[in-house]
């Protein structure tokens, strides 16, 4: 498998940029979601776009991160993981917990049952920001 490790290293760097893209995109279109009126053009477009997203692009680039992180993993062997690899794997834990929360949220906007407001979903937005600053700094620096 060493012989592909490059291949599998950009596949995954692919897919971290389609998951990462996503997963800041759908909490700005929840920001536009909340002040649509329910039935409306606009909101059905938004129900449509959110699945769309979520299922076409988000899904399939977090299964696709985690798939190619964990044969990267097998082919480096886990001597070459550090301390911080722990703390990384920790905050990936917390994206996937975010990942959850923004699907959770999309089947409520498509039932109409949203209970949350536009300053929610902007502080939400910058969760996965925050997250994925912290994980390149650990995979790039290894600090320890």
């Amino acid at each position: 498998m060493i012989e592909y490790y490059l291949f599998i290293k950009a596949i995954h760097i692919i897919s971290i940029i389609a998951w990462m893209a996503g997963m800041l995109y759908l909490p700005r279109l929840y920001v536009y979601h909340v002040d649509a009126k329910k039935g409306s053009e606009l909101d059905e477009k938004l129900k449509i776009m959110e699945r769309r997203l979520l299922r076409i692009i988000i899904n399939p680039a977090m299964i696709l991160s985690l798939i190619t992180g964990l044969t990267l993993i097998s082919i480096l062997g886990k001597e070459d993981l550090g301390g911080w690899f722990h703390v990384k794997a920790t905050l990936l834990l917390f994206m996937f917990f975010v990942h959850g929360l923004l699907a959770r949220y999309r089947k409520c906007f498509a039932k109409g049952e949203n209970k949350h407001s536009v300053k929610f979903y902007r502080i939400l937005n910058e969760v996965p920001t925050i997250l994925m600053i912290l994980i390149v700094f650990l995979v790039i620096m290894k600090p320890f």
